[in-house]
């Protein structure tokens, strides 16, 4: 970003549904740095040799292989790409720490797992929010994988309410340390951790307070047996018990109380993780799909001649282009951000929460969409292989149950609809999004007359941005309409929220897709993008579809008479196509370059 970038020019969180974003302001994949290149290629070849290669081991609960994976990246500086130089960690910005979260999850969930858990949840609290005493104890350990950290938040009772936690933290009569009791679960490297940060309540405070635990078992610190699960087999998932645990006052993190904001904006961090980890595993899938499809000849014809499997690889590949460009969109706007905070005087640590903090909204987006892409496309991938897929000798079987965890992390995709929606109109009543007076907009709109002229598409996928616009209208003509009718109770509307939440979505993804390809098309040539508007082309068919129903699904929940009426009349007009894509074309030109290169080759 330059210097001479001001906040007006970077969108906030959420503008893009009510602001126009031009092709040039999105950062995509080919506009990655050669640095940031090398890094990629670097992190590729370590998770082909190590990690890759022995797939197998992953799913025999071999926790040990795990942790040793975890060593090796540690001493290739993999594990402390976003931690500060000053904390022997590379200091790198957040589109290059998601290009090293992408590429080095695609192998296996339980890698992925431990590598999340250690330098997101683990590491990352402390570097934010951490003083400058515990960040020089702590965080050198931790970047270079001396030590490995753990994230204690969950308990029995306590999951999505996170801030509903019964460890208590009581004070000692000296005032020098606290004793920590109480049960945590789920607790993702408890095996072979050596920390933990770790929340509790002091006395009856409202919110919860972290701290850092050193993981001590002489220390009045136990643990379960390791969890049998569906997936990530080799991820060490264990209960932690704390029985009087002896921490001293100077761990604390960050102020009494502090904790549920830590535990936030954890989330939003680790949601747009989560999205970046979840993108090699989809073009892996891809890629052994196509190999397989091209080798497995049934009616003497290669099965990727079938019209069947051409579907299902093409919309497999979209999935991954279109997650792709929204994830990385998203990661330059935070970078950006932090860039503008640390140029008006904020530290690197409050530059870096309010980054975050600023795109919540886009971040709870792309971890619902991602999540449910790679299980769909684990799924597909199965089904190409058919009965190979279903068997544990092929890595398809362990790659479906290791994406099924996605949509439970960092907030279940439920939770996380009901989130963007509501984030959305708080940050309207805040006044940082002006999003009333374009709904009221569209609501003047639909007792208008409606516009006969045909309109110029002859610029690249410009029918397509049309069409988004008119989208948005949807998704404003019926949020506007609910906050009207509901007010504050909104949130107490939880499938209303959630269908708006998919409209919403839908918007984002398709829309960060098209601008990508509008900007490649632009300054590399509309012959070289040919596949990738067609992606183009079939994910926003797929997305009208989606909108058109989930939209429907709330106007009639909520509106009556001429009013319903009036509102489902708009939603047939904004979803309207002026000339209909051949939807099984796009597919079959898919295919056919995914046939003819062999892999999965649109990410830069």
């Amino acid at each position: 970003m330059s210097t001479e970038a001001t906040e007006k020019e970077i969108l906030r969180g959420g503008q893009f549904l009510v602001k126009e974003t031009a092709c040039e302001d999105v950062f995509t994949l080919e506009d990655i740095t050669e640095e940031q290149k090398m890094m990629r290629d670097s992190t590729k070849e370590f998770v082909d040799r190590e990690i890759w290669a022995h797939w197998e081991r992953f799913e025999q609960k071999d926790y040990a292989f795990t942790e040793a994976c975890m060593r090796k990246a540690g001493e290739l500086g993999l594990l402390g790409v976003a931690v500060p130089e000053a904390y022997d960690g590379l200091g790198m910005g957040f589109v290059s720490t998601m290009l090293v979260c992408d590429y080095i999850s695609g192998a296996t969930g339980s890698f992925s797992t431990a590598f999340g858990a250690h330098t997101g949840i683990g590491t990352m609290p402390i570097t934010l929010y951490g003083n400058e005493e515990q960040k020089k104890k702590y965080v050198p350990r931790l970047a270079t994988g001396e030590w490995f950290g753990a994230y204690c938040l969950t308990e029995p009772g306590a999951g999505s309410d996170a801030n509903s936690g019964k460890t208590k933290a009581v004070l000692s009569e000296d005032g020098k340390s606290y004793k920590i009791s109480g049960q945590k679960m789920w607790i993702s490297n408890a095996g072979f951790c050596n920390m933990f940060i770790v929340f509790a309540r002091i006395e009856d405070d409202k919110n919860i307070t972290g701290f850092i635990v050193e993981n001590d078992p002489s220390n009045g610190i136990s643990m379960g047996d390791e969890e049998k699960k569906l997936g990530i087999h080799s991820s060490s998932t264990r209960q932690v018990f704390f029985n009087d645990t002896v921490v001293p006052v100077e761990n604390m993190l960050s102020e009494r109380g502090n904790g549920f904001k830590i535990a936030m904006n954890a989330l939003n961090v680790g949601r747009i993780k989560l999205a970046a980890a979840c993108l090699d595993a989809q073009r892996r899938i891809v890629d052994e799909s196509i190999k397989y499809a091209k080798d497995r000849i049934q009616f003497k014809t290669r099965i990727i001649d079938f019209g069947a499997i051409k579907a299902k690889l093409a919309l497999m590949a979209t999935n991954v282009y279109v997650d792709e460009s929204a994830s990385y969109r998203a990661a330059k706007n935070i970078e950006d951000r932090i860039a503008l905070r640390e140029a008006a005087g904020n530290t690197h640590q409050e530059a870096e929460l309010k980054g975050v903090e600023e795109y919540a909204i886009e971040c709870s987006i792309l971890k619902v969409a991602v999540s449910e892409d790679v299980q769909q496309t684990t799924d597909e991938g199965i089904q190409i292989f058919g009965g190979m897929g279903f068997s544990a000798d092929t890595p398809m079987e362990s790659a479906w149950r290791d994406a099924r965890i996605a949509r439970i992390y960092e907030g279940t995709n439920e939770i996380n609809r009901m989130l963007s929606v509501g984030m959305l109109v708080k940050k309207a009543m805040k006044g940082h999004i002006d999003f009333l007076g374009p709904a009221t907009a569209v609501g003047e709109e639909l007792v208008g007359i409606p516009s006969f002229e045909t309109p110029d598409y002859s610029e690249t996928l410009s029918e397509e941005k049309a069409l988004l616009a008119k989208l948005k209208k949807v998704f404003l003509m019926v949020s506007g309409a609910a906050v009207q009718k509901y007010g504050p109770q909104l949130e107490e509307h939880q499938q209303l929220l959630m269908s708006a939440a998919d409209i919403l979505i839908e918007i984002y993804m398709a829309e960060s897709a098209i601008l990508r390809t509008e900007k490649n098309a632009k300054r590399f040539g509309v012959d070289t993008q040919a596949t990738q508007i067609a992606m183009c082309q079939l994910y926003l068919f797929n997305a009208v579809d989606i909108i058109q129903t989930k939209a429907k699904e709330a106007i009639v929940s909520f509106a009556e008479g001429d009013e319903q009426r009036m509102m489902l009349m708009g939603l047939k007009r904004f979803t309207k196509y002026q000339n209909q894509p051949n939807v099984i074309a796009l597919r079959n030109q898919i295919a056919a370059d995914l046939e003819e290169h062999g892999q999965y080759r649109f990410d830069g």
